[in-house]
């Protein structure tokens, strides 16, 4: 018995389509509680006063931190409604995310994060056919300089 694909041709036609943009914006005040959350007690991410005599005179976010939308949705929200749509499984699991940071983030920026899907495979795992599917999000200045890029996996059965 041959197997049936996971990759419809719906899903293959999303691969390297962009989504609509979300653009966020990184306050001072949302710096600080973030890096107060995650433990971080960097002066770069407290201490404004500290910060402000640093070469880039303002606060700097944690890695990782992107601010807040500036409407309701999360860049991936529409990808996941999209890959729905188009026949991916419905089980997701987290597969991980990895970040390539080119410049660093801080108080007053205004980002524009994109996300698209970069790849998309299948193979057979223990939870039987399985597809990885690996959404990119890449987040633009209000300079427009790339500062980050994230790939996202999600396994999906």
């Amino acid at each position: 018995m041959v197997e049936r694909s996971l990759i419809t041709n719906e899903l293959r036609k999303l691969i390297g389509v962009p989504f609509e943009p979300i653009v966020f914006k990184v306050e001072e005040g949302a710096i600080q509680r973030y890096a107060q959350a995650v433990g971080d007690p960097n002066p770069l991410y407290n201490d404004p006063e500290f910060a402000s005599r640093t070469e880039r005179l303002r606060l700097l976010a944690p890695p990782g931190f992107t601010g807040w939308p500036v409407k309701v949705g999360r860049p991936t929200e529409r990808l996941f409604q999209s890959l729905a749509e188009a026949g991916a499984p419905p089980r997701v699991l987290d597969g991980g995310v990895e970040f390539e940071f080119m410049e660093p983030v801080g108080a007053g920026d205004v980002l524009t994060a994109t996300p698209m899907i970069a790849a998309i495979s299948e193979r057979e795992t223990r939870l039987g056919r399985t597809m990885f599917t690996v959404a990119e999000i890449t987040y633009v200045n209000q300079k427009g300089d790339t500062v980050l890029k994230s790939w996202a996996t999600l396994i999906q059965f």
